[in-house]
């Protein structure tokens, strides 16, 4: 094994054990969702809070029988239902297109088949549709419930990730989950890989933060070079803007 990435690898087991020492693991499931729904959960969450997306997940549920009604429904009366998410103008139709790629590749309107399939295939599958992407993929299978062992990268835990050098600078969200993903242990089941996701995104909330991060009191301080630096006053790289655009007042972070 290329022994970088094997010292990549112990620094991750060790980040992952302080945090969850600090966060408690394990980490109970935020919801218990079918995958279509959790699907749709996810696609109206981009760069959405949590509260707004919830509401918008709501009032499709109450104003639609079934998710066949709402991809059938006028697209204008479901832009009107989901308001309160960014750009629903783009989320609307994207909700419908999405549903009818799905029925005419799978035969019905229904995502239960994938948990018949390992992990990567799964995520390839979701993932050959247009509008679905690493993140909302290896959420449909890790949150809902599938209960898979598919690591989704938020904004949180990729700055976590990237301050701390696990993935260079340089590494952007997308990638960043097939990087993660290698450096974690090959035999963890779903509920540890769901609790590393949790770990490194509530340490993102509540110490990493995008601006004036708290290093001083970083468990994992000793790990990661970015802190370091700032503690000792040399010159820290810059985040990339789009970097912090993500994590802008309007971007998802979990409610507890």
């Amino acid at each position: 094994m290329n022994p970088d990435l094997q010292d990549l690898k112990a620094k991750a087991l060790i980040i992952h054990q302080r945090l969850c020492e600090v966060y408690g693991c394990p980490i109970p499931y935020f919801h218990s969702l079918d995958p279509l729904s959790e699907l749709i959960s996810s696609l109206l969450s981009h760069r959405t809070r949590n509260a707004d997306s919830g509401r918008a997940f709501k009032a499709l549920r109450a104003r639609y029988p079934d998710w066949r009604a709402m991809m059938n429904a006028p697209t204008e009366e479901v832009e009107e239902t989901i308001q309160g998410v960014t750009w629903p103008e783009q989320k609307a139709p994207r909700l419908q297109t999405v549903l009818h790629a799905i029925e005419e590749r799978h035969g019905s309107l229904s995502l239960d088949f994938l948990g018949a399939m390992p992990v990567e295939e799964a995520r390839a599958w979701l993932e050959s549709i247009p509008g679905i992407g690493p993140k909302t993929s290896a959420a449909v299978l890790s949150f809902s419930m599938l209960r898979k062992a598919a690591l989704p990268v938020d904004s949180h835990h990729h700055r976590v990730a990237q301050r701390s050098g696990l993935i260079p600078q340089s590494t952007a969200v997308g990638p960043s989950h097939a990087a993660l993903a290698a450096l974690l242990p090959e035999d963890w089941d779903a509920q540890a890989v769901y609790d590393h996701h949790e770990v490194m995104m509530l340490h993102g909330q509540r110490c990493c933060f995008f601006s004036n991060p708290a290093c001083g009191r970083c468990a994992i301080l000793d790990l990661c070079p970015t802190g370091q630096g700032r503690l000792e006053g040399r010159r820290v790289p810059a985040m990339k803007p789009e970097i912090a655009a993500r994590d802008h007042p309007s971007s998802r972070s979990r409610e507890r």
